[in-house]
């Protein structure tokens, strides 16, 4: 069940104090405080906390209604405040209200249902505005986790563009190391198609307009170069002494990342 909702009632007058008393008697959605000055209105909204309506009457001794009004929207301004007064022509009170700080004027003596009404109408807007700022909380939370992933994000992708542009470096660097290397390196991949080759490479095995790189092995290398490669299946490091292109080369194979079966290098390294 909801808590009850708070109303001080300010009044110099105790008759009127227990005249809006009665007036709320049979209401358990209100729970009605009083308070006989502006001060002690004041010291009870210090102590009672959420206070959502304050009634005020206009004509009181040492500090007016709304004296009193104003202080309290300099302090609660998400307060209703709601003047008593008797005198409807009070500049005073048709200024406060063009300010903002007074919600309604209410001329007495009042109509209890017409009050009644008027309070409930007031603590409704109330209660619409607090969803709407509360919702609107919500968007700018919404809107700024949004805003922090965007910006995780474009962290991540400089990230990720500056690590793809090391390692096309990298490769790159890597290629040309095997380029100036005075052996001949090819990559091939478990399905025994050629994926890399350094330029000596392309060089003893010119296949094709675009080089041995796409093609299967078996149509690339010679008989002797490919049993060699089979021997892979049955021993760690095959190697043999072939003869190219009317040189004699040491042929060795490896396997790369051998518990995965991720492709082998072959490598032949000119004989003096």
């Amino acid at each position: 069940m909801d808590e009850p909702i708070k109303i001080l009632c300010v009044d110099d007058e105790r008759n009127v104090l227990k005249a809006l008393r009665r007036l709320f008697m049979d209401e358990d959605d209100y729970d009605i405080l009083v308070a006989e000055s502006g001060a002690e209105g004041l010291k009870t909204l210090e102590e009672e906390g959420d206070v959502r309506l304050v009634i005020s009457d206009y004509r009181m001794p040492e500090m007016t209604g709304v004296e009193f009004l104003s202080k309290v929207y300099e302090k609660w301004p998400e307060t209703i405040r709601i003047v008593l007064s008797g005198y409807a022509d009070t500049a005073s009170v048709v200024e406060a209200i063009n300010l903002g700080q007074i919600y309604k004027f209410i001329p007495k003596p009042w109509n209890d249902e017409e009050l009644k009404t008027a309070i409930s109408t007031a603590l409704q807007h109330q209660d619409l505005q607090r969803q709407n700022n509360r919702l609107n909380d919500e968007l700018q939370n919404k809107n700024q986790q949004l805003q922090d992933i965007n910006e995780k994000l474009e962290q991540l992708v400089e990230q990720r563009t500056e690590a793809l542009e090391i390692r096309n470096r990298v490769l790159q660097i890597a290629q040309g190391i095997l380029d100036v290397l005075p052996v001949v390196v090819f990559g091939i991949d478990p399905e025994d198609m050629i994926v890399h080759c350094n330029e000596y490479a392309r060089e003893l095995f010119p296949f094709g307009g675009l080089g041995p790189l796409g093609h299967d092995r078996l149509d690339v290398f010679s008989p002797e170069i490919n049993a060699l490669i089979d021997r892979l299946e049955q021993e760690r490091l095959p190697t043999a002494t072939l003869e190219v292109q009317n040189r004699s080369y040491r042929a060795e194979v490896r396997r790369l990342h051998e518990s995965l079966s991720q492709g082998m290098v072959l490598v032949l390294i000119p004989e003096s």
